[in-house]
This record gives C-alpha cells, structure tokens and sequence, in this order.
C-alpha cells in the first residue's frame, strides 16, 4: 500500500531516512555571500552581521550592525556596534547575544539589543589579543573558550557565573591548530586540539596534552576540520584530502571514514543529530553523511547557514527556513511506502472511513489485536509533525481508532498530544518565531518555553498557554504578569502615575506577585518615584520596609517597621538611620516614636552604654540615670567604685525627686563602707558587695554576735528575720549551746518550732526535746509526734479535749507503739462519756 508522505525524503541506505521540510518562507532580504549567520538552538532568534574577516578589513571605514531577526526572519532589534573588533558572535541558553572581541572581552545583550553584562577572558587575552573563540553546552550552561595569539586556551563554564580557567598547552605552542572543538560531559570540559594531522586532548586540571589517535586510514597532512555532536558523544573530523571521519568522541570506536571528492575546507559541517553529520562547501553543496558511511546529496543554488539542534539541522537562506532530520520511527513506521505497521493500516482505515467506504473496516480487521499499538503510532507520529494537515489527520486516526477501544490511558495520551500540538502550532506561527519539534519541547520543559515567549514580549500568549496547559497560577500567570510589570517599569517614555496604575490594574493581588521585585527594576531604571508608588501595594511589609531603605527614606521604612509591630523590622531601620544620620538628628527623631525609642535604649543598654547614659543626660531623665548607674555598680569590673556609682546613682535619683530609690542607694554605699571596715576589722575578706542579710549571717558564721547585733539595729533589721537567720546559723554551726542561751535571752518572736525543726534537720533530737514544751499549744501535738514521744502527745490531746488530736496520735503509734495507742483508744473511749 502506499501513504502521503508529508516532506521530501532522502534515503541514506537501507531503512534510513532523512527528511527537509520548509518552517518559514523568509522574508529577510539578505545576501549569504557577504553575511555571517549565527542562529540560537531550539528554534532561536538570528543574528546576522557583515561577514567578520571583510570588516574587520574595512573597519575603520564603518561600524558594523548586528541585525537580530526571529527565526522566521522577523526583525527583533539591530545594535550599531561601536566597540572593538567582533571575533565571533554566539547565543547563550538563555537567548542572550554573546560577542566576543579581539581584546578577549565578551559582551551579551538581549533580543532587544539591550546591553546586559560583560566579562574578561584575562590579561592575556587582553594583551595578546583573542584570534578564535567557539561557544558551547556545559555541565553549568552555555560556556566559551579563546584562543589567543600565543596559542594559548583560555576556558569558561558559565558565561553567567564566569570562573576564567587556563586549559593545559598543546604540545607544540610555536604554531596554531589547525582545527578544534570543546567536549563537555557532566564534570568537565576538554578540548580537542587538531595541528596538523597530530590530535591531543587538553583538560582543565591536567599537566600536559593527552596525545590521541584516530583511526584514518587515507593518507592525510592536516587535520582542517572537528566537530563534535549535540550530546557530545561524536566528532567528526575532516582532512586536507577531503576525508570525512565519523567517531566517538574519545575517537576510540570508528563509524565510518569516507570521501567527499572535496579538497577544500568545508564551509560549515554540523552534526544532524547523533546518527549523520551534515556538510556544507561554497554555499552550493550540501551532503549528508550517515554513521554507517552511506551518504546523499543535497543540490542548492544559494547561500546558505546552518544551525545544529539536539534532533536535525535548521537550514537558513534567503528565501527559506527548512529543518533536516531524520525521520522519527513512529513516522517511517505510519507513512513508508508498503509499510505494514498497525499505525499505517489505522490510518488508512481512518481515511476509508471520512470517504464512507467499507474498507475502512477491512483495514481495522487488519489491525483488530494490535489496534491499542495503531493509535499509539498516530497519536505519536502527529507530534513530530508541522503541517497542520497532516496532524489533523494522524489525529483523526488515533481518534477513529481509540473509539473501538476501552483504555483511558489512550484517551489522557491522545488529549495531552492534542493540547501539545495547539501549543507547538501557536508558538510556530510566523508573528511568534519559535520552531520548536516535539523532542525539542519535551526536552526544554513548559517553564523553560514560556520564559522564552516572554523575552520576546510575548506576554499574552504566554499567559494563555500557561492557562491552557494547567500550570499553577504563581507559576505560570502571576509570574508571567511580574515579568510584564518588570519590562513596563523600563518604558521611561510613559509616566510613572500611569504605569502604577496600569500595573496594578493588570496585577491586583494575584498569588505569588512580588510588587517589591517590581519597585527594583523601577529603582534601576532610576523611577524612585514610580518605586514608591508601586511599593504601596506591595502586602508584605518587611519587603516594604527593605524597598524604603534602599531608596534612602529611612523615616517612612521607621514608620512602616512600627505599624508592623515586627521589632527586628524597627531594628533594621534604628541601624539604617544611625548610619545616615548625625547623631543629634537621629535621636531627636526617634524621640517622637516611643517604641523606636525603647528598642533603641534596649539596644544600647547591651551593646552601647555610654550612648545608653547620654540618651538619658540628653533626655534630662534622672531616674532613669539613676537606674544605669545601678546597672553599672553591680558589674564585677566596677567592684572596687561600686561605692562611688551608687551615690552617683543617689545623686540622680535626688535629682528625679525619687526620695527612696536616694535612701536606698544611700544605705547600700554606707553598706560598703561598713563591709569595708568589717574586713579590715576581721582581717577577712568577702563581705564587700553582700546583702544586709548575707553580712548578717556571715557575721553569725564568724561568732561575731556583737557586730551582728549592731548591724540588725542599724539597720532596723525586724525581730522575727533576725532570729530565723540566726537559728539557721546556729543550727549549720552546731552550737547547740548558744541557740540555749538566745532561746532564753527573750521571748522568740517566731516561737520556738523553729528551735525544734534547726535540732531536728541537724540530727539532735535531745535538743529538740529541750523546746518541745515551749511549743505554742496548737502545734504542740504534732511536735511531740515528730520526736516520736507518743505519750506525751497524747496527754497534750487529751488535756486540751481534742477527740482528733488523739486520733491523728493514734494513726502515727499504732503499728510501732500498740500499747500506747490501747491507751489513746481509752481517752478517746473517756472523752466521748464525759460528752
């Protein structure tokens, strides 16, 4: 059977097709033979400058223009070049121009012509000047290396992060290669030097060149061409004799080795894919060369430039934008010639069907137990195909023939290629200029694609697509419109009240919007004004407060740090406006925010203390004075002037009208001193800087009972405090003897449990025996229980008639003393017939 077949195939061998198809009509009118051409990969923007070798020829005649066309020859921006000699032009991965000059600076401007960075290959490069430079895919992004003068490489990963590396010498550096390229796996970038017919591999970290062969079996001089593949996995090298050689790119496994009949250096040799390689000579020859070594020819009439993509190859001339490819399997497998796949049987039913024949169903008998597989074919072959007509009828098929089954996967697969394609289709209209093919869309991710779109300004579109593909709100719509909003605060021309309220129009609070990110890019496009403006919408008020502070309005950012009652926020700010202003301003300022204030005094109270003081002198706040100086007499490096600060402190509070806070700094210095003459006295040490109690107890520890008495009237120490602290010392001393004659000396005003408990905690329960009697009544029973005297303690209940008393006796003897509680149970028995 036979099937349409949708672009024009060349066979190279046997089952090994390869297809061109048209992308765009061009409507550039440009003249290959004195342009160069540089096209970005994945469908990328173009950039079309005078050939480089006849300007640099002629260039103190004119300055160059570098035109940036869309890939279906949509002018983007032109850059009238005004810098030093171009040696090569390249794209970055994220679609930024990347220009290398003789004097090894390299410098990337967007779509738009918009400078954006610059970065330096290094002294050298500087000095020796830069003679060839080549782009290429890293582990990191999109790197580049030079070669200079010297024939020396110099090497970058990351054009955005630029790390500049020296790669090791070739072995001979008195002549220049002949031919190289750059090879970069996942840890590391090499480069593959050809001089003359010698090949060597030079790494970042090695000591010397790594010399390499390969296997060529035509006798050759030099090496003039390397290329290596997208995926890095091939090279291809080209010979003087015209030679073509098809390897792995360690050159360890040989493809194939075959001859072009061309002497000459090729024009430009990409790889199509990793399965040919596709090589181009005077802009009128055009081969294809398989790995297996089988080969065609392509005759062209024009100039022409080539672009490598990870699945084919993107032919650019004057009046053509064309895509070489192999053919995907799933393609061959539905529209070959006699195919007898189920795909191709399917379709064939599908048409039969739209014709209304009845060998649409013979051909579904065909396909009968393979039809799940026919439907996948269809649904498959429809995406890597661009002509509307032909996908409409792939998916015609698959829909024809997933209606006879029941599987919902099919359906979820047939539904997510039909909303695929809708994307890919919109996104490769003329006005749009993305070419993007199923693999390539696959392998760039949704995220990636409509980041793409922005940079072009394609603002809507992204957003619809965003939509339409599901993606999350913040992910997809709000970010979309932030990016907007970004590139509308750039438009200098429109005023700024027009602008914020346009963006906040189109904005409103939308998840995941940052109105700060916003206000920056106003900030840099110098429209503090149009920041401010759109700061007021911005709900986050730390980011508000960070956005004032930039812009230098400390004041409103204190304002805004208050009303948000975060204190590290008011923190930020109290720094900020100490930087940026005096003193004096600063602190008549935040007199008038008290709670600024209070976190400031806080602040310098830890960190700051002589500006803690001045603050309050400034303030004429004397208590507060007061208290500092209290602060500052109790810190041990101020031991020995503790007495002088606090009646300094005594002063201040004199000052404030605080009479007791004065009394009482007054007593703690006349304390000190006191101290001071007791050590002298004692001819001890320790007592300087304890409280009146601690003195107190230290003088009871020393026998000191004199001193210790003149202390307690001198200071009014009360009775009760003054013998709880002496029987606790008496007691910790044991003498047992002294705690007698105090007990007698006058009635205790704290009674004498005290006595009891001292003797009872040290172990002398004779002692204890001693006071028990004098044991007010109500407490008496339970004293005599905890000296284990059970009998008198019951004679105590029993006197004073308390029926309860005896029973709490008798619950503590019973099991220990069971004679003594028979007795209790009689008085109990007693006291209850008396009732």
């Amino acid at each position: 059977m036979s099937a349409m077949i949708t672009a024009e195939w060349c066979p190279v061998g046997k089952d090994n097709f390869y297809r061109k198809f048209d992308i765009y009509q061009m409507n550039w009118d440009l003249k290959f033979d004195n342009v160069c051409v540089v096209a970005a990969q994945y469908g990328g923007p173009v950039a079309v400058i005078e050939d480089r070798k006849k300007h640099n020829a002629v260039q103190g005649l004119s300055k160059p223009t570098i035109f940036i066309y869309s890939a279906s020859g949509q002018i983007i921006s032109t850059i009238l070049w005004n810098s030093g000699s171009i040696i090569e032009l390249g794209w970055s991965s994220t679609e930024e121009l990347l220009c290398v000059q003789s004097d090894g600076i390299v410098l990337s401007y967007d779509l738009f012509g918009n400078y954006k960075h610059s970065f330096s290959m290094g002294d050298e490069a500087k000095e020796r000047k830069v003679i060839d430079a080549k782009f290429f895919n890293s582990f990191k992004g999109t790197g580049v290396v030079v070669l200079t003068s010297s024939f020396h490489f110099y090497l970058v990963n990351n054009v955005l992060e630029p790390k500049l590396r020296r790669i090791t010498d070739m072995i001979s550096t008195k002549e220049p290669p002949s031919s190289w390229c750059v090879l970069s796996d996942e840890r590391k970038s090499r480069i593959l030097v050809a001089q003359g017919k010698s090949l060597m591999l030079l790494e970042e970290m090695s000591t010397s060149a790594q010399p390499i062969c390969a296997d060529i079996n035509s006798t050759h001089t030099e090496i003039t061409g390397i290329v290596s593949s997208h995926d890095n996995q091939c090279v291809a090298l080209f010979t003087d004799t015209g030679k073509l050689w098809l390897g792995s790119a360690d050159l360890r496994v040989k493809y194939c080795e075959v001859d072009t009949q061309w002497r000459s250096k090729p024009d430009d040799f990409v790889w199509c894919g990793s399965e040919a390689i596709l090589v181009l000579w005077n802009r009128c020859s055009l081969m294809l060369v398989a790995k297996n070594g089988e080969h065609t020819t392509f005759a062209i009439n024009e100039g022409m430039s080539l672009c490598q993509e990870m699945d084919g190859v993107r032919l650019l001339s004057r009046y053509k934008h064309e895509m070489l490819q192999k053919v995907p399997t799933v393609t061959q497998e539905v529209f070959r010639i006699n195919s007898t796949e189920p795909g191709s049987f399917l379709l064939e039913a599908s048409r039969q069907f739209q014709k209304g024949s009845h060998r649409s169903d013979e051909y579904l008998r065909l396909v009968k137990d393979k039809l799940k597989t026919a439907v996948q074919q269809c649904n498959e072959a429809a995406g890597y195909e661009f002509s509307h007509e032909t996908q409409k009828l792939l998916l015609k098929a698959a829909q024809f023939g997933k209606s006879f089954i029941e599987s919902s996967t099919e359906n979820d697969k047939f539904v997510q290629m039909c909303r695929t394609l809708r994307v890919l289709n919109a996104i490769r209209d003329y006005k749009v200029g993305l070419p993007l093919t199923l693999i390539q869309f696959r392998h760039l991710r949704t995220g990636v694609f409509l980041d793409r779109l922005v940079l072009r300004k394609q603002y809507y579109l992204a957003i619809k697509i965003a939509k339409f593909l599901l993606i999350p709100e913040e992910q997809g719509e709000s970010r979309i419109l932030a990016l907007w909003a970004c590139n509308k605060v750039g438009q200098t021309h429109l005023q700024d009240d027009v602008v914020a309220r346009e963006i906040a129009d189109k904005l409103g609070q939308a998840p995941g919007i940052s109105y700060t990110e916003i206000a920056n890019k106003a900030i840099d496009a110098n429209r503090s004004q149009l920041a401010l403006k759109l700061m007021d919408f911005e709900p986050c008020a730390k980011r508000q407060v960070h956005l004032l502070l930039r812009l230098n309005e400390g004041k409103a950012a204190l304002v805004k740090a208050i009303d948000s009652g975060n204190t590290d926020l008011v923190h930020i700010v109290i720094q900020h406006l100490k930087v940026h202003m005096s003193l004096s301003d600063f602190l008549y300022y935040i007199r008038e925010f008290p709670m600024a204030q209070a976190l400031h005094l806080k602040y310098c109270r830890e960190h700051n203390k002589e500006t803690w003081k001045s603050i309050y002198e400034q303030e004429d706040d004397f208590n507060s004075l007061g208290a500092c100086s209290i602060r500052e007499a109790y810190e041990p490096k101020n031991s020995s002037t503790m007495e002088m600060i606090l009646n300094s402190a005594a002063e201040y509070y004199k000052k404030g009208k605080s009479e007791n806070y004065q009394s009482l700094c007054e007593e703690h210095a006349r304390l000190l001193r006191q101290q001071r003459a007791m050590q002298e006295k004692l001819n001890t040490s320790n007592f300087v800087g304890l409280s009146v109690n601690a003195t107190l107890k230290k003088l009871l520890l020393m026998k000191e009972h004199k001193l210790a008495e003149k202390l307690k009237q001198e200071y009014k120490i009360p009775d009760r405090r003054y013998h709880w602290v002496k029987i606790a010392t008496l007691g910790e001393q044991e003498d047992w003897a002294e705690l007698e004659r105090f007990s007698k000396a006058k009635k205790s005003p704290i009674g004498y449990e005290p006595f009891v408990d001292v003797c009872l905690a040290h172990g002398n329960k004779k002692g204890a025996e001693l006071y028990v009697s004098r044991v007010c009544d109500d407490m008496k029973v339970r004293y005599y229980v905890k000296l284990n005297l059970f009998a008198e303690a019951a004679k105590v209940a029993f006197e004073q008639r308390n029926p309860q008393a005896l029973s709490y006796v008798q619950s503590k003897c019973y099991e220990t003393h069971p004679d003594i509680s028979d007795k209790i149970a009689n008085m109990v028995a007693q006291l209850s017939s008396k009732k």
